[in-house]
C-alpha cells in the first residue's frame, strides 16, 4: 500500500518540505474540523512525527486562537517562515490580519492565498502537514484537489442528518476528484452525564451509516467532553496539556493509525 502511495503523490505537485498531506474535512461548519485537525497534528508529534499545521480556511480562520499564536511569520521577501508552536510548524491567514478583520475576498484570491501557503512557506523536513479544510465544496477544496499531491482525506461529521447532508456532498466531491478517503470520525458523538448515563444529543449512529453507505471506513467516535472546548479558548489543546486525558488518548488511537499507514 506504501508503495502505491508514493506512486500516486507524484502525478501532482507536493508541499516541498513535507512527506504526506492529508486534510481533515467536512463540507459541513461547526462540527469541529479545526479542533480535531490541531489534536491530531499534536497526537501525531507525540508519537515521534514531524508535523506542519495548514489553517486552509480563509474566510474563518481557527488556528490562532486554538495554539493562541498572536504574533506574525517571518519573511524574506519570497517565502514565509511557519510560526512554531508546541513543535508543531504553523501557518494560517489569521497570522497575517487582526483578529476581527474579515476577509472579503473573491474566489481568485482565495486560490492565490492557497498557493502561497502551499508553494511559498518554508515547511521543512515534515513527515505529515495536516491541513484544517474550510466548509463547502469550492475553491480551496478544488486547489488542493486538482493540484496538491493529497495523500489522504479524513472526513468528520456530527451524528445528525443536517450534516451528514453536506458530509455526503463532501464524499462524493472527492471521489469524483479521485482523493483517497481514508475514513469517517463522529465527532461530539454522544455525552456522558453526572449519572453516568449516555446522552446521544445528536442522534446516534448517523456517521457510520453513511460510511457504510458509501463504502468507506468507519474510524471510530469523539465523545463530547467539556475540558476539550475550554482547553481550546484557552489555546492549551487538550492532547498537549492534557495528554493522559480519554479524549487525548483517541486522538492518539488515530495518530497510530495514520503513522502505521503512511510512514
Amino acid at each position: 500500500m506504501k508503495e502505491n502511495l508514493e506512486q500516486k503523490r507524484f502525478q501532482k505537485n507536493p508541499i516541498k518540505g513535507t512527506k504526506f498531506t492529508i486534510a481533515i474535512s467536512s463540507a459541513k461548519g461547526g462540527v469541529g474540523k479545526s479542533t480535531f485537525a490541531t489534536n491530531l497534528a499534536l497526537a501525531l508529534k507525540n508519537i515521534g512525527c514531524k508535523v506542519g499545521l495548514l489553517d486552509a480556511d480563509i474566510y474563518g480562520p481557527s488556528l490562532p486562537k486554538l495554539f493562541s499564536i498572536n504574533q506574525k511569520p517571518e519573511s524574506d521577501g519570497k517565502t514565509l517562515k511557519p510560526i512554531l508552536k508546541y513543535d508543531i510548524q504553523c501557518m494560517s491567514i489569521g497570522f497575517l490580519t487582526d483578529e476581527q478583520t474579515p476577509m472579503i475576498w473573491r474566489g481568485p484570491m482565495v486560490t492565490s492565498a492557497i498557493k502561497t501557503f502551499t508553494q511559498k512557506v518554508s515547511w521543512k523536513d515534515l513527515d505529515f502537514i495536516i491541513v484544517d479544510m474550510p466548509p463547502g465544496t469550492g475553491d480551496t477544496q478544488l486547489t488542493f484537489a486538482q493540484e496538491i499531491s493529497m495523500d489522504g482525506v479524513i472526513i468528520i461529521s456530527t451524528p445528525q442528518e443536517i450534516a451528514l447532508q453536506d458530509v455526503k456532498r463532501g464524499i462524493k466531491m472527492f471521489d469524483k476528484l479521485k482523493v483517497k478517503i481514508i475514513g469517517l470520525i463522529d465527532n461530539m458523538s454522544h455525552f456522558i452525564g453526572d449519572d453516568g448515563k449516555k446522552y446521544a444529543i445528536f442522534g446516534e449512529g448517523g456517521v457510520k451509516k453513511t460510511a457504510e453507505e458509501f463504502e468507506k471506513e468507519f474510524l471510530g467516535e469523539i465523545p463530547i467532553n467539556p475540558e476539550v472546548g475550554k482547553q481550546g479558548d484557552l489555546g492549551l489543546p487538550i492532547v498537549e496539556c492534557k495528554p493522559d486525558h480519554e479524549i487525548s488518548k483517541i486522538y492518539k488511537s488515530f495518530a497510530e493509525k495514520i503513522k502505521s499507514t503512511y510512514l
